[in-house]
């Protein structure tokens, strides 16, 4: 794998791991529930951070970070503004949602996990990789949650 392959590997990564922290941070805006509020606020700092991490590993190998998130991204996130609008901003929309754009993360995640990285870079995807993962389940447990109370 090239160089400009894996910059592009982890750029990549990086439009998802900012598009999750302003996914977040733009549910977090609208949840009811305070314990969801500061969940998501929560999840919108460990996805800036981890941006953060793979700008830095973009930057050593001598590439240009990205520093946004993804078309898809921000379109997603209008889709939580408007179905937000159209369910009323529940909690249960919103979780809901948000699980889709992790499935999304997810996917980006194990693409990149599929190219050969270099030890250094594999290790951290990897970890970043778990955190998504976690996020994922999170989300959907708090949604199982909302939809059980919602009965």
């Amino acid at each position: 794998m090239s160089n400009d392959d894996i910059i592009d590997t982890l750029n990549d990564l990086i439009e998802t791991s900012k598009d999750g922290e302003y996914g977040f941070r733009t549910s977090a805006e609208y949840m009811q529930d305070p314990a969801l509020k500061q969940s998501f606020t929560a999840r919108a700092e460990e996805c800036r951070q981890a941006a953060a991490e793979l700008q830095q590993l973009v930057t050593r190998l001598g590439g240009k970070a990205e520093d946004s998130g993804t078309a898809v991204g921000a379109l997603h996130r209008g889709w939580v503004a408007v179905k937000g609008t159209l369910a009323g901003y529940t909690d249960k929309a919103i979780l809901e949602e948000t699980e889709r754009g992790e499935d999304s993360a997810l996917e980006s995640y194990r693409k990149a996990l599929d190219e050969p990285l270099p030890p250094e870079v594999r290790l951290v995807v990897e970890r970043q990789y778990e955190g998504v993962k976690r996020n994922h389940l999170q989300v959907r447990m708090q949604r199982d949650a909302a939809r059980a109370a919602a009965l």
